[in-house]
């Protein structure tokens, strides 16, 4: 844990060795949230001193798990699904089917189309969606458009297609009611993961002049390729607007004033890094390798994947240096000194992103699992993989409503630790959400983003960490067991995929960045 170690006084002496740091927990802790208001912190949580989230890209869990054994799959019956969703054009109800396709056209998955997707909860609007959505777009990432002249989004992958995917849920935790945190797209889903909130700000250093903002306005979205990721607060995208009142707005740059994380976690003296790829990434000619990426090619995180270097808090807290390329989290994973929180996003080609391979992304996702494997630091990590949001692809779960907000619909996650349960599926009520409550409850104390607490008081609707329904992710472990062995796996492992491009073949709109529409 890379907490800064203070002096124990010498009156302590005699449990000095319990000392490590002035903010050690007790061991009791009870902490906000729950369905019963509060519970009580496990101690064996602190084994776990490095927590890792993996964000992909854009696909429902019935996608990629849907007929996984025992979890909340497709509907079936003998084998053959038992739902099916109206094609609008040719009247006819297409039932999920498998898709052996390497790359996936998927559908429109912004606010307006998860509402429809969803449909008043008959989760039947996918194929119309993916129909009405826009085609020959010159972005073909921006959620409002299909990438396929047929629609796909009915299509599932199998164990055969994404074997590693699979062993990670069969020899670890498989989640299956785990929901984007808001019902939109990448953006406000990643704004989601280190603030727990999307909002639109009109001044700078203001978290009260924020207000909710789901689908997130033109000025609060991000260069699409920044030209870089720390160091600087980004490059220019159009801003505020005076003419609105927009008198103290960053001109240029969007306003990110609320409070997120890492806010939290400074203050604490906790570690954190943030990783994407800002250049070429590592190259694997060996297809048994373990820990190299899948292409060799220029590439780029996109600025709406990579939000934190626009929050007043991570500029002020002089922290813009922890937003670094993903080499130095190989590097980091190498010699043992991962940060207490990593959070690890891709480039377009390794994102899972349609039009990206499916199977680019299960390289480079294992590459990264296998460093963390191989580190000295994996006896005490937890990795925490999830997809930002579904993509357009169907999903038979009605989401829970706990704000304005969300939930979204639901994706696939997977917990990967040596704590953590064998083979287990588990079924609470969980968004990424679940994530930032771990880790408040591991680093923080139970120190919440809530603006009654937090010191930095801003208008969000709800304290997501808190809500009832939200399950706790310490479920997902064993402390008591000792720390299982590394799986590394093979990073291209044979699938059934087919149609698979090389890497200087990829569609260059697999190199681009979603666009909001």
């Amino acid at each position: 844990m890379r907490w800064s170690i203070g002096l124990c006084a010498a009156a302590l002496a005699v449990v000095a060795a319990s000392c490590s740091s002035p903010s050690a927990p007790a061991a009791v802790e009870r902490v906000s949230g729950g369905p019963t208001g509060s519970y009580v912190v496990p101690s064996g949580i602190h084994k776990i001193q490095h927590i890792i989230v993996i964000q992909q890209e854009n696909r429902s869990f019935d996608s990629y798990f849907g007929t996984y054994p025992g979890a909340d799959g497709i509907p079936m019956k003998n084998g053959v699904p038992t739902v099916c969703v109206n094609d609008p054009k040719t009247g006819q109800c297409v039932a999920p089917y498998p898709d052996r396709a390497d790359v996936n056209g998927g559908g429109p998955h912004s606010a307006p189309n998860a509402t429809a997707d969803v449909n008043g909860g008959k989760m039947d609007g996918f194929i119309a969606q993916s129909e009405a959505g826009r085609k020959g777009c010159l972005v073909p990432t921006d959620p409002a458009c299909s990438n396929s002249a047929t629609p796909d989004v009915m299509g599932y992958h199998t164990q055969s297609d994404i074997p590693n995917y699979w062993t990670y849920a069969k020899d670890f935790v498989l989640q299956d009611h785990m929901f984007e945190p808001n019902a939109s797209w990448s953006l406000p889903a990643h704004l989601f993961l280190v603030s727990e909130w999307s909002a639109f700000c009109t001044q700078a250093d203001n978290p009260s002049s924020c207000a909710n903002a789901l689908q997130t306005r033109p000025a609060e979205r991000p260069q699409n390729a920044p030209a870089v990721y720390g160091g600087e607060a980004g490059p220019k995208n159009g801003g505020g607007n005076p003419k609105h009142g927009n008198k103290n707005t960053r001109a240029g740059q969007p306003v990110y004033a609320w409070t997120d994380l890492t806010y939290l976690l400074h203050k604490h003296k906790v570690s954190w890094g943030y990783y994407v790829v800002s250049g070429t990434e590592p190259d694997c000619e060996n297809p048994a390798a373990e820990t190299c990426g899948p292409v060799g090619q220029s590439a780029h995180t996109p600025g709406i994947w990579n939000p934190l270097p626009w929050f007043d808090t991570v500029q002020t807290d002089h922290q813009l240096g922890n937003i670094e390329d993903v080499d130095k989290f190989y590097g980091a994973a190498k010699k043992g000194t991962l940060p207490a929180v990593s959070w690890v996003v891709p480039s377009g080609e390794v994102s899972e992103h349609p039009p990206a391979p499916v199977s680019y992304g299960q390289s480079y996702v294992t590459s990264l699992i296998n460093a963390v494997m191989h580190s000295p630091d994996w006896s005490s990590t937890a990795i925490f993989l999830a997809w930002d949001d579904w993509g357009g692809f169907y999903d038979h779960v009605v989401p829970p409503t706990v704000d304005q907000n969300g939930y979204g619909l639901r994706v696939p996650g997977i917990v990967i630790s040596p704590y953590a349960k064998k083979g287990y599926i588990d079924h609470q009520t969980l968004s990424f959400d679940a994530y930032d409550k771990f880790i408040e409850d591991d680093f923080l104390g139970g120190q919440r983003l809530n603006p009654a607490t937090d010191g930095r008081p801003d208008p969000r609707p709800s304290v997501r960490e808190n809500e009832k329904i939200l399950g706790n992710l310490v479920d997902d472990f064993d402390f008591n067991q000792s720390p299982r062995p590394p799986l590394i796996l093979a990073v291209h492992p044979k699938t059934t995929l087919t149609g698979t491009p090389a890497p200087s073949q990829v569609s260059s709109a697999a190199r681009a960045p979603d666009a909001d529409g």
